[in-house]
Parts: C-alpha cells; structure tokens; sequence
C-alpha cells in the first residue's frame, strides 16, 4: 500500500481538509474536462455527487495571500 494522502475522493466521502475540490475524469487521459464543477468543502463535509459516475474529486492547490 502507498504511503501518503490520497489525492481522489467518490462522493459522499468526507473532505480531509478544508479547500477547493474539481471534478476529475476517472482516467489519467481525461484531465481536459470542459467546464468542471467545483466546491469548496469544509474539512468532514462530504463531497456532492458528480456529473457522471465515471469522475472523482480532486483537491486543487490554491495561493493564500496573508
């Protein structure tokens, strides 16, 4: 098993941390999707549901400006 985050969620799993989360292909090929949906999410809040069963979330980094 591999050490570290996972970095893909299904819905309904909780978010480990707070952020915003895009929806993503299931393939490594499909990462153009046109027009993806995004949420933020609250660390424990559970991800929606996605356009179609084939996608996934996907944490995206974003800047912080202090």
């Amino acid at each position: 098993m591999a050490v570290g985050e996972r970095s893909e969620f299904t819905p309904g799993y909780k978010a480990p941390n707070n952020g915003v989360y895009i929806e993503v292909g299931a393939h490594p090929d499909s990462e153009d999707l046109h027009h993806p949906k995004r949420v933020y999410l609250h660390k424990g809040e559970r991800f929606p549901e996605t356009t179609n069963d084939d996608r996934k979330w996907r944490r995206i980094k974003t800047s912080h400006k202090h």
